[in-house]
């Protein structure tokens, strides 16, 4: 198979292999300045071609994360990866989830609410109709004690692509990045309630009610929030 070939999952191998690097540096804990394995001996660990495994290198120094030094091989970046979204969040997840979703939680307060309101003034009915339907997986799949996060992640992004902005489209790692570890540090407590929150904020949405799709995702964003803080036991930011 060519290196750019795509497998069944929709990657190819070079994006396959792309993953497998970023696992081996976090399996190992590796540092920034820490050296790679050589070439011969990382393509045999990682059971991939050396063509693959050089393109995938070249993207992960395009990324930040390794660093190659002629004739001394390939480093740990000290610039602080960027996986598979702007902020390197990857890496930020790995050095404590906890603090850092409550983090990220703040802003999507910033981010989201603005959010609901772009999208209520300007949403499309086939936009609201998706967004509807992609609300009743997330309903379904809480019901049926299934395991939602990725529905729940799908539905916050594409509220984001309803808004039309480009640049918010390269926020969308802050957003999804924090749904599944927010559930996870809230122990999953709000699951039943965020079924109306969801709700609240489509039903605005088709309505065309900026007002209220707004402070909807900011009372939903909040039951979070709060729960994150009382389960982690940290104080309110003066």
């Amino acid at each position: 198979m060519h290196p750019m070939e795509k497998t069944t999952d929709g990657k190819t191998r070079v994006d396959l292999a792309v993953d497998q690097i970023i696992q081996v540096i976090l399996d190992h804990d590796m540092k920034a300045g820490d050296k790679l394995p050589n070439e011969y001996e990382l393509a045999h660990e990682l059971g991939i071609g050396r063509s693959t495994l050089r393109e995938a290198i070249k993207r992960l120094v395009a990324r930040n994360i390794l660093t190659a030094r002629q004739g001394a091989g390939t480093f740990v970046s000290e610039k602080n990866g960027v996986p598979e979204d702007p902020l390197g969040l990857t890496f930020m997840m790995e050095e404590g989830e906890e603090i850092l979703a409550l983090d990220l939680q703040d802003i999507r307060l910033m981010l989201e609410p603005e959010i609901c309101a772009i999208v209520a003034r300007s949403a499309t009915q086939e936009q609201i109709d998706q967004l509807q339907e992609y609300c009743d997986e997330v309903t379904r799949r809480i019901e049926a004690d299934e395991n939602y996060s990725s529905a729940d992640a799908k539905l916050h992004r594409y509220l984001a692509e309803c808004s039309g902005n480009r640049v918010l489209l390269n926020l969308i790692p802050i957003i999804t990045s924090t749904i599944s570890v927010a559930i996870t540090v809230t122990n999953d407590e709000n699951r039943v309630l965020s079924i109306a929150e969801h709700q609240r904020i489509i039903d605005a949405i088709r309505h065309h009610d900026p007002e209220g799709a707004k402070y909807s995702m900011i009372a939903h964003l909040n039951t979070s929030r709060s729960s994150m803080i009382r389960q982690l036991g940290v104080k309110e930011k003066a």
